[in-house]
Parts: structure tokens; C-alpha cells; sequence
């Protein structure tokens, strides 16, 4: 059986609860609307398989040096296309880790910034880099740099279109944490594997009132609240993590994701 071409480029391969879901598009990972929409479905299809979490990562030398510019052009961007990508990704209800080594510039950034957390290479660079070729980041650059360091560090960020180390972008705010080179691949997938193994629908639902509180305001997500409260109340991980603090005091809950 062929492979269907949207996902031909991105590999999934399950480590317990964890979707480990690899770019593999040679060079250098460059987007196009193909490969984005590949990145979707495989994340969408990750959450409804089961997984718990999702590691997203790189085989080639870079995370991904940004847009594939061949046959660029303004008609060629559908600014409505990008909001459908931004909502589709906000709507993943499990945790999401973008391991990031080599280059991460524009829209590969973008991506990563989609991502809940970013864990990077020291030796990785980062930036959104649109504004050398007179345009805009597409993919929410802007507003997820505006979000994560406020508003001066993410005009700079957006408008000088510097690639930065992560050292820097951590002191900001951008990125989670910064590892060793040779400690990225263990590092993240760390991550991965603690997020799997906690409360997925307590997770979905902070998920949900971040993107509430970041979208709607601080109101929003207090009216929300009760809505995602019931859920979680509900859930049977909650009542695993009661009895077992009743039992043994906090921490030694084994959650299901149920």
C-alpha cells in the first residue's frame, strides 16, 4: 500500500503512551501546505489513537530551516488557511514537546512555538527570520513571542529577524529549557514520558483555559472554569490521585488518562 503523500515526509513510532512523531522532509524540513497539513493529521490522529503526549522532533540536520519559497507569493497564502492551522493545533488535548536542535527559523519556529513546551540544543538557533524577505510571520509567530516574552522582546524578536541562541530566548521566556547537544534526544523524551504518565484530562483542560486566558482574557477563562472543572471532577485519574494521596500522601498516584 502507497503512503498517503500528505504524511510521506513525517514518521510516528509509540514509546509506551508517548507519539514520537518525526519530520523527515530532506534538507532541511522546509513547510509547504502539504507538510503542515501532514503535521496536523499526524497530531490529530496521535490524540485519537491514544497517545498521551507527543514528542516532535527531526532526522535531518535541522528542526526545520523555514519555508519552502519556491513558487512563493502573496496569492500563494491563505491567512484564513493559517488561522484553521493555529485553531487545529491549539485543539491537540495532550501535552506537546518540540525538541529542537540545528536551525528552527520562521515558520519551523512557528511550529515549535505551537507546541506547549520547546526544549532546545545549545547549539540550535532560533528566530523568526520573514521580515528579510519584506514579509510577516504567517503561522502566529508574532503573537506567540508577543505572549511568551511581552510586547517589546517579541517586536524585537519578529521585526529584526536575528537568529538567536536558546540561552537567550530561555532568559525570555520563549523556550522551556536548554540542553547538551548529545542530551536532547533523552532530555525530551524525559518530558515526554513524565507528561504521558499524569492526568490527560486534567492536562486537556488546562490546555484549554490557557488558550481561553491568552485568546479571550483572563474573564473568559473564569467563566470557562466551572465548565472544565466538571470534567476533570469527573474523571477517573482524580479519583486514583485521591485515594492514593488518602494512602501514601501526594506524588505516588499512578494515572490512567481516563
Amino acid at each position: 500500500m502507497s503512503q498517503d503523500p500528505t504524511t510521506a515526509n513525517i514518521q510516528v513510532e509509540m514509546d509506551g503512551a508517548v507519539a514520537i512523531v518525526t519530520m523527515a522532509k530532506p534538507p532541511h524540513n522546509l513547510l509547504d501546505g502539504v507538510f503542515i497539513e501532514g503535521l496536523l493529521q499526524t497530531f490529530e490522529g496521535a490524540a485519537k489513537s491514544g497517545a498521551r503526549s507527543i514528542l516532535l522532533k527531526s532526522s535531518m540536520k535541522h528542526f526545520s530551516a523555514g519555508a519552502d519559497v519556491d513558487g512563493f507569493s502573496s496569492e500563494g497564502r491563505d491567512e484564513a488557511s493559517a488561522v484553521e492551522v493555529l485553531d487545529r493545533l491549539a485543539a491537540i488535548p495532550i501535552p506537546t514537546v518540540a525538541a529542537v536542535h540545528g536551525l528552527a527559523l520562521g515558520g519551523g519556529f512557528e511550529i515549535a512555538l505551537a507546541c506547549d513546551f520547546i526544549m532546545a540544543s545549545s547549539s540550535a538557533r532560533l528566530g523568526l527570520v520573514e521580515t528579510s524577505i519584506g514579509l510577516m510571520p504567517l503561522l502566529g509567530g508574532v503573537q506567540r513571542v508577543v505572549e511568551r516574552a511581552g510586547m517589546a522582546r517579541g517586536k524585537e524578536i519578529a521585526m529584526f529577524g536575528r537568529r538567536h541562541d536558546p540561552e537567550l530566548l530561555e532568559r525570555w521566556g520563549v523556550i522551556n529549557v536548554v540542553v547538551a547537544d548529545d542530551a536532547l534526544e533523552d532530555a525530551s523524551r524525559s518530558w515526554a514520558q513524565q507528561l504521558a504518565a499524569g492526568p490527560t484530562v486534567a492536562y486537556a483542560a488546562i490546555k484549554k483555559l490557557a488558550v481561553i486566558a491568552s485568546n479571550d482574557g483572563i474573564r473568559a477563562a473564569d467563566q470557562a472554569q466551572e465548565q472544565a472543572r466538571q470534567a476533570v471532577w469527573s474523571s477517573e485519574d482524580l479519583q486514583r490521585g485521591l485515594e492514593s494521596f488518602s494512602e501514601s500522601g501526594p506524588g505516588t498516584a499512578i494515572f490512567q488518562g481516563t
